[in-house]
């Protein structure tokens, strides 16, 4: 076969590949995030507010905390009992036999038998604990509110990691779209270059080479399926549910502090960790307080009634007694056991006062991190965007110059493999924008329901605590259990 004949027939040849190839490019992903439909049938769309709003109202992690808040709210009217007077009943009957017998014999003896009845009734009311109860109770108060801040961060988390699944399925299926692409591209050049093979075109090593890559394609695919169905799963923890038809979403930074600088200060001012942390510090102050109490006087007023009947075994001889008075208890040593406690509540207040401190070093660190995942997700879409264009134009070139046989197979397949995965990385820093916008909201404070404008009812921790901060009797809870 003559050299123009050769170049000829590979030209051919490499025409029909690049026919073959322009197939991928009419079917690829695009390069924005695309539609995922999961399931048959007709489905509604599915937003990412959608989503968080599922995953804010039905999450068992956020219902979980706010069972913990509420519970933490009981401690209030707990603490306020030590203001309230204390009444107790108690009541015995006894079976007595009394046997009286005369000076030295005189007079005989009589046996009596009775079944005497004792009721008594007992007040008391605390008047001074030196200041024991008031400062549980502002301990208390202090607690529900570090509560409330744990369930903010419990929201935070909640929400950034619905918003990490969602972006998640929307990669991981744009990738594996990609690839599965990717696999009938290599699939037609396998075909391709064994034909040539059989013509003497190419030699074993070409087909070796085109086998080769097509089972390290085919490999991805298995990957990116497994990639996907991890996502998938994460979705259905977080959300509640599978995901059905998820649109593209949008990063939110719009929301978000104009600079650095702001969104440390913001972080610095309204996330929950600092501001637990601080509660946490006036609970530990109480504490020292509540244990000084102990060193204090402790006075009452104490009132008691009783009724006896058939009393020492007489028959119809009963006794009523009624008695009020204060009692004064004044603590001089108990072995040193409040001494030590005293002590403890000091160390245990430092502890408080050095987390405030860490807790605002890890808010601080938080917020770098994530604006800088932000601006690095920002300038990555910017340069793949670029290079896919770049890539682009030299397939283009590449399919030309093949065309009149400048170029072979492999270097089509060369310049097609660099657009994957500039098209892969592409979809990557789209997705790595949208999760830093949510991160960079979640490290400052702000990422709840309000503030992304969620159509959920917001949950308001304080309507439960109204309800039971002064309700001193009943054992059934606000919403009937």
């Amino acid at each position: 076969m003559g050299e123009e004949a050769v170049r000829d027939s590979r030209g051919c040849a490499v025409r029909r590949l690049v026919g073959a190839l322009n197939l991928r490019r009419s079917s690829h992903v695009g390069l924005a995030l695309a539609v995922v439909v999961f399931g048959s049938g007709p489905v509604l769309a599915e937003t990412m507010s959608d989503a968080l709003s599922r995953a804010y109202t039905n999450n068992p992690d956020i219902n979980q905390q706010r069972a913990s808040v509420r519970a933490m709210d009981e401690g209030v009217p707990q603490a306020k009992a030590g203001w309230m007077p204390k009444v107790q009943a108690t009541g015995t009957v006894n079976y007595q036999v009394t046997n009286v017998q005369g000076l030295f014999g005189l007079g005989g003896s009589q046996k009596l038998a009775g079944v005497p009845v004792t009721g008594t009734a007992q007040v008391s009311e605390t008047l001074f604990d030196g200041l024991k109860t008031e400062n549980q109770i502002n301990s208390a108060e202090s607690s529900v509110l570090m509560a409330r801040e744990q369930l903010r961060q419990t929201e935070v988390s909640t929400l950034y990691a619905g918003a990490t699944a969602y972006m998640d399925v929307l990669q991981n299926t744009a990738v594996l779209g990609l690839q599965r692409n990717n696999v009938k591209v290599l699939t037609v050049q396998l075909q391709q270059t064994r034909d040539r093979f059989q013509v003497g075109e190419v030699t074993r090593t070409d087909v070796a080479q085109a086998e080769s890559s097509l089972a390290s394609g085919t490999a991805d695919v298995a990957r990116a399926e497994a990639d996907l169905q991890t996502s998938i799963a994460s979705y259905r923890r977080v959300i509640g549910m599978q995901p059905t038809r998820l649109q593209p979403a949008r990063p939110i930074e719009k929301l978000l502090p104009p600079t650095l600088e702001d969104s440390i200060a913001v972080g610095l001012a309204e996330h929950p960790a600092v501001l637990g942390a601080l509660h946490q510090v006036d609970v530990a102050e109480d504490g020292v307080k509540i244990a000084e109490a102990a060193l204090s006087p402790q006075l009452g007023l104490v009132g008691m009634v009783q009724n006896s009947t058939d009393t020492s075994g007489y028959p119809g001889y009963n006794v009523f007694s009624a008695a009020i008075g204060g009692q004064l208890t004044v603590p001089i040593y108990q072995g040193g056991q409040e001494y030590a406690a005293i002590r403890q509540a000091k160390e245990k207040l430092n502890q408080a006062q050095i987390a405030v401190a860490s807790a605002r070093d890890q808010t601080r660190a938080g917020v770098v991190t994530a604006w800088g995942q932000l601006q690095a997700a920002r300038a990555a879409i910017m340069s793949f965007t670029a290079a896919v264009k770049a890539a682009e134009i030299a397939l283009n070139g590449v399919r030309e110059e093949a065309k009149v046989g400048q170029r072979t197979t492999l270097d089509v397949l060369n310049a097609e493999q660099t657009l994957l995965q500039q098209r892969v990385q592409l979809v990557r820093a789209q997705h790595d924008r949208v999760v830093a916008s949510y991160a960079v909201m979640g490290a400052i404070g702000r990422l709840s329901a309000p503030n992304l404008g969620l159509g959920v009812v917001e949950y308001d921790p304080r309507r439960h605590y109204q309800q039971t901060k002064n309700r001193f009797f009943g054992i059934d809870t606000p919403d009937g259990r």
